[in-house]
């Protein structure tokens, strides 16, 4: 059960519905996040849609993105994020065996996507300035400073997401991660 209101996308009315009718269109459905969001906040949901268009502009292709978005849920544990990104993961080209890989902790069949993972856990998880060993280790695995600047705005946008998910107990409306 949600613990913020949440209105049916249909109900909707004023810039809520503009919203709603949007990502009816581009996807085919309101996501139950989309929709608590929207229903409390447009202003909000305006601004988490927009920072997710313009991570498709960065530096970072949507698989890189979605190795962050998948890392940081799981570490905070956000179960909603966590399926909805495991599906996006897929759809995105990584494999079922890099999914749960990236979610583990564990190494993948690929350096780079777990230093981007490690990386991302690194800044969700510890306070402070960040070690300059770690600052050259993401950048040995090949990333650009322009990459980790831009996997700080993933951060920032998955961020917003886990927590409105969180304080809502979201229902999931996407299959459950396994």
């Amino acid at each position: 059960m949600t613990r913020l209101h949440t209105i049916a996308p249909a109900d909707a009315v004023g810039p809520a519905a503009t919203l709603f009718g949007a990502i009816k269109q581009a996807i085919g459905m309101v996501p139950n996040a989309y929709a608590t969001a929207g229903s409390n906040s447009p202003v909000a949901l305006k601004a988490s849609l927009g920072l997710d268009a313009a991570l498709r502009e960065t530096s970072l292709s949507t698989k890189q993105v979605e190795i962050i978005k998948l890392a940081v849920s799981e570490t905070v544990g956000c179960d909603y994020c966590v399926a909805a990104h495991t599906l996006m993961g897929k759809k995105a080209g990584l494999s079922r065996d890099s999914i749960l890989a990236i979610r583990r902790g564990a190494d993948s069949d690929d350096a780079a996507t777990d230093a981007l993972a490690d990386f991302a856990r690194l800044l969700v998880t510890t306070t402070g300035t960040v070690p300059l060993e770690e600052v050259e280790a993401i950048k040995a695995a090949g990333y650009s400073d322009a990459q980790i600047v831009d996997t700080m705005l993933a951060i920032a946008s998955i961020t917003f997401t886990n927590l409105l998910n969180r304080v809502n107990d979201t229902t999931l409306d996407f299959p459950a991660a396994d």
